[in-house]
């Protein structure tokens, strides 16, 4: 497949195998409500919304797009089991388990425990993964931290020992294998807004593992786009998606021969919004995800669209996007996460509404 840069370039790209299992394209909506509350007064863009959130109907979002080659890959090397690893509430996590249970592949999710009680009932993304029948090893925080490149190789030594081979997948399926899902996707956002009747000024996601972020950068790059890549982080500083994002690039890169080279300088994160930490929402972000459903019908998540979006609104408020016309946030998924949380949303509706 031939990609064309200019009209003195052109950059040869082969897709390499996939494994079909989203439903595509997702729909590309407007936002037309919440533009004409929050942008367009202001002189900030019209919003669009690319709803990967329903890329599979059980709400798999972005990280369905990065499975697709990560499960083509495992079959290609021969193996039977997928091992990968998150926080308690991985989307990612979660995703895997359902794939894996769709394709006839083991699942094994090294997890860091959460703020819950690991005694009490699993909810949300955890509940699912052993729903889906995944094997679940819950470890406290500092030991995860410490220890996750041991625990891979505990793991991958006893599957071996049981006669199985397993792949290992890195936080968010976000590397050089991963990221094929977002160059998949951007092709696919821009024949979409083509169709619309526009080219979109910038794109906007949240940013946890920086997958997608970078999949979307080297993207809009190397097709030539126009638009600018904004990740709103929702644990780790600017610098270090700058970094990440780089580095997925670059592991692309060397892994499959690719000669493009990234314009770092279009790596654009903001880290304003992370707020107390990774998973932890502030009242603000709450309001918002009800705002968002309640003008939208769109159900946004505390851990990573809701706190992306609220950033994304303030902005535009501030005048981050003057000179936008065309704005298109990207719903990566993770609408389990909400029942976790459920208690941080008593305070979003009125008596009159919850009665």
């Amino acid at each position: 497949m031939q990609f064309r840069l200019g009209e003195q370039s052109t950059v040869k790209i082969q897709y390499p195998a996939r494994e079909r299992l989203a439903n595509l394209p997702t729909p590309l909506q407007p936002l037309d409500k919440i533009s004409e509350r929050f942008s367009l007064p202001h002189g900030g863009p019209k919003i669009w919304i690319k709803r990967d959130d329903l890329t599979e109907s059980a709400m798999s979002g972005n990280k369905l797009r990065k499975l697709e080659f990560i499960i083509a890959e495992a079959r290609a090397r021969g193996c039977n089991t997928l091992i990968t690893c998150g926080g308690e509430q991985s989307n990612h996590c979660r995703a895997t388990a359902l794939a894996a249970a769709k394709v006839g592949l083991k699942a094994h999710l090294i997890l860091r425990q959460g703020r819950s009680d690991a005694a009490g009932v699993p909810d949300g993304n955890l509940l699912v993964d052993y729903l889906a029948g995944a094997e679940v090893s819950i470890y406290p925080l500092r030991e995860y931290l410490d220890s996750l490149p041991q625990l891979f190789e505990h793991w991958s030594a006893y599957y071996e020992q049981q006669g199985d081979r397993a792949l290992c997948i890195p936080t968010g399926g976000s590397d050089g294998l991963g990221i094929w899902g977002y160059l998949l996707g951007t092709e696919e956002l821009l024949a979409d807004c083509k169709a619309a009747g526009f080219a979109p000024d910038s794109v906007v996601c949240a940013s946890g593992s920086g997958g997608t972020q970078a999949g979307l950068t080297l993207g809009c790059q190397l097709f030539e786009s126009g638009a600018e890549v904004t990740g709103y982080a929702v644990c780790d500083d600017a610098e270090y998606f700058v970094n990440k994002v780089a580095a997925d690039v670059q592991d692309w890169a060397d892994r499959y021969r690719q000669s493009f080279t990234l314009d770092e300088n279009r790596i654009h994160v903001i880290d304003d919004y992370i707020g107390p930490g990774y998973a932890i929402a502030t009242e603000e972000i709450y309001q918002t995800i009800a705002l968002a459903a309640q003008l939208e019908g769109i159900l946004l998540d505390p851990v990573y669209t809701g706190k992306a979006f609220h950033g994304m609104l303030q902005d535009i408020q501030r005048g981050h996007y003057a000179g936008c016309q065309n704005l298109v946030f990207m719903h990566t998924g993770g609408q389990f996460g909400i029942f976790p949380q459920r208690s941080g949303f008593q305070k979003s509706w009125s008596p009159a509404q919850s009665g």
